[in-house]
Formats: C-alpha cells, sequence, structure tokens
C-alpha cells in the first residue's frame, strides 16, 4: 500500500470581482484522489459560499462530488455520483452527461487540474476530453467538450467547443495558478 500524499494547500483570488477559493488534494495512485474545497465570492451584488468535495478514482476520473452553500439566498445542495459512466445528480441519472470523464465546476478553477494530470500531456500534445459541466449559478449538469494544449511545463492551452479559450499556467502539481480573467494563486499559497 502507498502512502497517502498530501498536495500543498492552494489560495485563488477571484479577478475582476472580490472574492478567493482554497483546496487541497490527497490520496494516492493505489486508493484515488480527493480534492476538498471552498469557493466565496461576489456574484451581481450576492455573497456566494460554495464549499466542494471531489472524489476521482486512481486514474483522477471523477467518481463523485459535492456542492454546498448558497447563492444569495438560495441554499445549493447537489450530490453528483458516477458509476459504470452514468452520472446522477441529486439521486437523478442526466442523460445528457453519460460517458463524460471530468467533473468541471463552472465556478472554480480546481476541476481543470483531473484532466491535465490524468492525460499527462508531454510539450506539444494535444488532446480532447468530455466533462460534465456544473454551470454555475444554475447548477445545471450539462456535456462540455474540451481540449487541452500542453505549451511548455508551466503553460497549458485550455479551449472548449462553445469556442472559449484560455492560456493557463500551472505549478508542479497541475494546479492552475493563474487562469486569465478568473482566478490568481495569492502569492503567499
Amino acid at each position: 500500500m502507498t502512502a497517502e500524499e498530501t498536495f500543498p494547500s492552494i489560495l485563488w483570488r477571484t479577478l475582476g470581482t472580490p472574492g478567493h477559493e482554497t483546496a487541497k488534494i490527497y490520496g494516492d495512485d493505489s486508493e484515488g484522489w480527493t480534492i476538498d474545497g471552498a469557493s466565496i465570492f461576489l456574484n451581481e451584488g450576492e455573497s456566494v459560499r460554495l464549499d466542494y468535495l471531489i472524489e476521482c478514482d486512481t486514474d483522477w476520473k471523477t467518481t463523485f462530488a459535492t456542492v454546498d452553500g448558497w447563492v444569495g439566498d438560495e441554499i445549493v445542495e447537489v450530490e453528483i455520483s458516477v458509476e459504470d459512466g452514468v452520472w446522477t445528480m441529486n439521486g437523478e441519472p442526466v442523460v445528457a452527461v453519460e460517458g463524460c470523464t471530468d467533473v468541471d465546476l463552472n465556478f472554480s478553477p480546481v476541476t481543470n487540474t483531473l484532466p491535465i494530470r490524468r492525460l499527462k500531456l508531454n510539450i506539444g500534445e494535444t488532446r480532447s476530453v468530455k466533462a460534465a459541466w456544473l454551470r454555475f449559478p444554475s447548477f445545471q449538469l450539462e456535456p462540455l467538450e474540451q481540449t487541452y494544449t500542453r505549451v511548455d511545463d508551466k503553460t497549458v492551452r485550455y479551449e472548449t467547443a462553445s469556442g472559449f479559450a484560455a492560456t493557463l499556467t500551472v505549478n508542479d502539481d497541475a494546479l492552475v495558478t493563474h487562469y486569465p480573467d478568473g482566478w490568481m494563486i495569492e502569492e503567499d499559497s
């Protein structure tokens, strides 16, 4: 049995609106991985607090996720589970995302880590994945085709089928340290 690995925690600040997010990753290559985090920010003048937990298998494929908290006066309670490619949200099957590999939390940069770690792209290599995208603030789960290209050791180009593109800076643990117009790590994290 392998000893559990714990990644250094990370603290992001949001760009364009007041807010912060923090996350911690722990686990190992024999039992799987857990991402535990919390995001606090302002959205259209309303306070938002979202705690999340994401469980992945040993290949960084999502098996379970929860998001709990609030957006203004609205309470948020989401539970997602994945078994044999079948996704359920709050106990109901979500046929539209069958066969997806990753959960993608629309409000967080942390879920880019899942495909970046799993794909282990060499410089210049490009691969596409299909994610189950949990939209914010509707909290609807829908498919999102994504493409990742390794530019260099610290840079990954991220694109979606909808035409969105961003050049992400990542650290040695594949955590995003700068997501243009979205998040940036606080220097001391």
